[in-house]
């Protein structure tokens, strides 16, 4: 066997793709450069611990410094390492499968000896010994010395969903692992695909109310959601992902790089619906007062939204509350929440208060009170206005109510990266390769997951951001989906053109979405866009996760744009995302001229423009075709051969698309709050920096670029017409 036979052996072991489908169809091999990179990324040993990240972003082990790699030896060694390190493992790393299934694993012991107890432990402290053994002819091996032998046991059916233990007992070896078993499909999917609702997306931050101190906050969640629910406008909204960014000033503007994905950003807290605010001198009370009004006055500037002084505004109102203290029956309930979020919330709070100790000294805080419980107490203000959000869209009628967002992954320098690092490969970089829309590659410069060390913790990590995430919100979007099949890995520091896929137990990642949705009534959205492989989508469709669609991404299996009829049932579909200008926009062609303007475009201009235009036509002819223009003043019959200003009112059109949306066979569909103001701004263009473009930062307009208020949704014919458009038919209709 040769040396790139051995290197490819290895990453194979590894669940690193030697090679992949591009966008366009094409297969790529991944070079020697890449795999010998992620190797060491995943903690192989190949000699390479001496170089730092930047050292070895620099060097081309396919290139100038090709006697650098390492040696044929030293990469048998590892390979021979990671098959001795496999079968002298008592138990696997977790095990986790469906409440229908019987599943066989292996455990290994001294080649010889009996195995003298295997049981579960299942969450109500039961006890079940597992006896059905199977036939196993794997012969023993040596391993330093030892003899170890392999035997295969199964699991009986019909285990009880949740999180147990499973213990090994043999010679002088005892050993437990995780035994996780979920769903085999969750419940909640079928309510909605036999009972389809409509639902509202929104960029929380863009969209204020009068009260507001300059970006939304979670009053307006649930004003927003009162005001949806009371003109009939649907039962759900989808909002940005709400995880905690830095403690302090100067904070990241993406909610799609956050500090953790499991604790939330106290940038959204309403400071006056804190009850010990009550308790504040009549001076500091007075001074918050001032505060609060300074930021309301600008709540209708046309700027972009500065997220930095409003944070920092409204840390030194909270740490005047926080030390106002709080009366026993609130500090019992604060004590309640520190305890039931655990070490997690302690290693949160313990790395905020050491970037506040180190950057802004000790003086933020009293000696017999540390910023550890200020951290604490943040957390615990989130979670009581985020429950009182939800709790105001359920009353209002929601059915759903707030459905969360889940980020792909977290900031390189965050807390998540260094409290989770036993579980992260942090020389690693996250992100997607060339594709149309990005010719270039994405880099999100997020440390993946570790698959083998995830496993080890028995997905408790990923466990304890879902539940976090859930308890107050009916459903949750997970962006990316697909990273719960494989991410697309570069070395940090990198092209993403550098990059390759690593898989990821998919049954573990996904079943474990299903449970904990399971347990919390909640439905599940998999934005299960871009580049994958169909099974995927069987899997997803499998476990009860529902998929995405976009009107502008949909083409029919026999040509042209996707007809009604032939929309999945199990999807939230939609006719834009938060990727997408707002559909006023996207008809104008700004996704194409913008990334021309930013220099993200790689192909010819006029060809993009032309191609878009020609796509177009054929999706809005599909809308005309299939009623999607029923009730308007309109009489075109083709859209072909029009230029994008002779195909009538964009109001008509957009009105057009979410009527037709709204009339699939999706089990859930969803309209953009821009398109409902006639917004045409974009709110992220992905591949920039904000130096290129203020991505996050775009305040909530109106078609004439005004400022639009949660107050003024009831006065805007346009948001009826569009909310009226988006009402899914009546059953048999």
């Amino acid at each position: 066997m040769g040396y790139q036979d051995l290197l490819r052996e290895l990453a194979t072991e590894h669940s690193i793709a030697t090679g992949y489908t591009a966008y366009g169809g094409h297969y790529l091999g991944v070079p020697d450069d890449t795999l010998i990179k992620i190797l060491h990324c995943m903690g192989v040993d190949l000699g390479l611990n001496d170089y730092s990240v930047d050292d070895l972003a620099a060097i081309d082990f396919d290139g100038a410094d090709y006697d650098k790699r390492p040696s044929e030896e030293t990469v048998q060694a590892a390979l021979q390492r990671r098959h001795d390190q496999e079968f002298s493992r008592p138990l696997p790393r977790c095990i986790v499968t469906t409440d229908t299934e019987s599943q066989a694993f292996n455990v290994h012991v001294r080649d010889g000896k009996p195995v003298d107890q295997l049981f579960i432990t299942f969450e109500n402290s039961s006890v079940l010994e597992i006896t059905e053994q199977l036939e196993n002819w794997e012969p023993p091996r040596d391993i330093d010395g030892v003899i170890w032998g392999e035997a295969t046991f199964q699991l009986p059916t019909g285990l009880p969903q949740g999180w147990h233990t499973i213990t090994l007992v043999s010679d002088n070896i005892s050993h437990s692992c995780t035994l996780v078993v979920t769903p085999t499909h969750l419940s909640t999917t079928d309510t909605y695909i036999n009972n389809p609702v409509a639902g509202v997306m929104a960029q929380l931050y863009s969209v204020r109310s009068s009260d507001s101190w300059g970006i939304g906050d979670f009053r307006d969640i649930g004003y927003l959601g009162e005001t949806l629910a009371n003109n009939g406008a649907g039962d759900f909204l989808l909002i940005n992902p709400l995880h905690a960014a830095e403690p302090f000033p100067p904070v990241e503007d993406s909610p799609y790089l956050p500090a953790t994905r499991r604790f939330i950003n106290p940038i959204y807290i309403r400071i006056e619906d804190i009850p010990e605010i009550e308790l504040l001198a009549e001076d500091v009370r007075a001074e918050v007062t001032e505060l609060a009004r300074q930021f309301r006055e600008h709540n209708r500037d046309n700027v972009q939204i500065e997220r930095d002084p409003i944070y920092e505004a409204k840390l030194r109102a909270l740490r005047e509350i926080f030390h106002a203290g709080r009366d026993e029956t609130r500090e019992q309930l604060f004590r309640d929440y520190i305890h039931r979020e655990g070490d997690g919330l302690t290693a949160f709070a313990e790395w905020c208060a050491k970037q506040e100790i180190a950057k802004l000294g000790t003086g933020n805080h009293a000696e017999d009170e540390p910023p550890v419980d200020f951290y604490m107490w943040l957390q615990w203000i989130c979670d009581q206005q985020l429950a009182a959000a939800q709790a105001r869209c359920t009353a209002a009628g929601m059915k759903i109510g707030i459905m969360a967002d889940l980020a792909v992954g977290v900031h390189p320098f965050g807390a998540d990266a260094e409290t989770l690092a036993n579980v992260l490969a942090p020389c690693a970089s996250v992100g997607a390769p060339p594709d149309n829309y990005n010719q270039y590659g994405q880099d999100w410069s997020q440390p993946p997951w570790h698959p083998e060390r995830l496993a080890e913790a028995g997905y408790k990590p990923w466990r304890d951001m879902l539940r976090t995430i859930l308890r107050h919100a009916g459903g949750i979007r997970i962006d990316h989906v697909l990273g719960l099949f494989r991410l697309y890995w570069m070395p940090r520091n990198q092209s993403p053109q550098t990059g390759t896929y690593v898989n990821y137990d998919f049954r573990a990642l996904v079943g474990i979405v299903a449970l904990e949705a399971e347990r919390a009534g909640a439905v599940v959205i998999g934005e299960d866009l871009g580049t994958f492989e169909p099974w995927m989508q069987d899997v997803l469709n499998q476990y009860g996760i529902m998929g995405t669609s976009v009107l502008w991404f949909e083409g029919s299996p026999y040509g042209g744009a996707r007809r009604l009829e032939e929309y999945r049932k199990a999807c939230l579909a939609s006719v834009t995302t938060h990727d997408l200008p707002p559909t006023a926009g996207f008809l104008r062609g700004k996704h194409i001229t913008l990334r021309n303007e930013l220099g993200l475009l790689k192909s010819n201009l006029d060809e993009e423009l032309n191609n878009d235009l020609n796509w177009q036509a054929e999706v809005l002819n599909r809308v005309l075709e299939q009623g999607g223009f029923a009730g308007e003043d309109f009489h075109m019959d083709n859209f072909h051969g029009r230029a994008r200003d002779e195909r009538g009112d964009v109001e008509v059109l957009v009105t057009a698309a979410h009527r037709f949306v709204a009339h699939t066979p999706a089990a859930l569909t969803c309209t953009a709050l821009v398109d409902m103001v006639g917004d045409e701004n974009v709110q992220n263009q992905p591949g920039t920096a904000k130096e290129q473009y203020p991505n996050w930062c775009v305040p909530l307009r109106n078609a004439q670029g005004n400022i639009v208020l949660i107050d003024d949704l009831n006065e805007m014919p346009l948001f009826h017409k569009i909310t009226e458009a988006s009402r899914r038919p009546a059953p048999g209709n």
